[in-house]
């Protein structure tokens, strides 16, 4: 597994802590990821393996606050870690932990049931809710654009200027869209140019129809009259921003799980944010991007992703390949900055190789 995290800054100075000091910063980050509280010098006193005075604590604890590696997050509270205090503790202190043999047999029996006989939407909503249930935060899987061989296009009136396209693909996926209609379209000439773009689409990709639709645009012209054609066009050039392909679409399981314990305005404002970031298009191509940018799992703390920076989450993302190993898609937990990323790490990365392998 192949996990792939940027440098902190200042790392030569944070790398020169003597070992009682990443003690005390260690037990610090623990704690918050445990229990979400700051920790005091009495405290570690209590918990820390070494006896070191709460006197000598806090000067440790003075030190690390200068490096910028914990905080106080108000006058008299103990102490908590600092962003770069996060991204140096999973660099340098965090232990990746494994899989149960149950775990594993779990996420692959929801995964494979899931991909039986059902389409691809299914699988990867599954795979989502699986994620969320197993990590407490949100799951979520961005499926890229499709570039499924197409099945069946239809046109269906909604008023005289709008019609409803339905675009399927053959494994099951269906896409709908709104367009605007020729003035003085008939119902005939909606099928018409159903049946048409029908004999000429099916087992194609949605680029290698538009492509044929381009190639016999003569026999178009001979076989259709003029709103027919029109239709034709816009029937394909309604996915034309998809670079050849459906759409991106987002699947998040688990939006519940980030409301839990949340009380104060402020973090009510902040998953609102969130929740605004994950609806846009913009922010799914950024996401797939993310993933795309390396191999293996990546993990993304507070303002280092800069999708979700505003509202302060971490991210740990992979991505899943088809079977000519292209990226297609991301899947991942998105949750506070206090996420189990040593659980999370490992359930993620297995989850995106078995989609992976479902997709060959």
């Amino acid at each position: 597994m192949t996990t792939q995290i940027p440098h902190p800054p200042h790392a030569a100075a944070l790398q020169s802590l003597d070992a009682r000091s990443r003690e005390v910063f260690r037990q610090i980050v623990e704690t918050y990821l445990r229990d979400g509280e700051p920790v005091g010098s009495r405290s570690l006193s209590r918990i820390l393996p070494s006896t070191l005075s709460p006197a000598t604590i806090r000067n440790v604890m003075s030190d690390l606050e200068h490096l910028g590696l914990i905080y106080a997050p108000h006058v008299s509270a103990g102490r908590l870690p600092t962003q770069t205090g996060l991204r140096f503790f999973v660099d340098a202190f965090m232990e990746l932990g494994d899989l149960s043999d149950d775990e594993r047999r779990s996420i692959e029996a929801q995964v494979k049931a899931s991909g039986t006989g059902a389409s691809l939407d299914h699988m990867l909503t599954e795979a989502s809710q699986m994620l969320s249930g197993m990590s407490r935060g949100a799951g979520l899987v961005l499926a890229a654009k499709s570039e499924a061989a197409l099945k069946h296009i239809e046109f269906i009136q909604l008023e005289p200027t709008k019609a409803l396209t339905v675009l399927v693909s053959q494994n099951g996926d269906v896409e709908n869209r709104v367009v605007d209609l020729p003035a003085g379209v008939t119902v005939s000439q909606l099928h018409e140019a159903s049946n048409f773009l029908n004999a000429h689409i099916r087992g194609r990709t949605l680029g290698e129809a538009r492509a044929e639709i381009a190639r016999i645009k003569e026999e178009t012209r001979v076989a259709l009259d003029t709103l027919s054609q029109d239709l034709v066009e816009k029937g394909l050039a309604v996915w034309a921003g998809s670079e050849g392909g459906l759409p991106a679409r987002l699947i998040v399981r688990g939006r519940a799980n980030l409301l839990e314990n949340i009380t104060a305005q402020a973090d009510i404002e902040l998953l609102r944010r969130l929740f605004e970031d994950m609806e846009t298009q913009e922010g799914l191509i950024q996401l797939l991007d993310l993933a795309e940018q390396g191999s293996g799992v990546r993990i993304f703390i507070g303002s280092e992703n800069k999708l979700f920076s505003l509202s302060g989450s971490s991210l740990v993302v992979a991505p899943y390949r088809d079977k000519d190993a292209r990226v297609v898609g991301a899947l991942g937990v998105i949750g506070p900055t206090r996420l189990n990323y040593a659980r999370i790490v490992p359930m993620v990365d297995y989850t995106a190789q078995l989609i992976s392998r479902m997709l060959r």
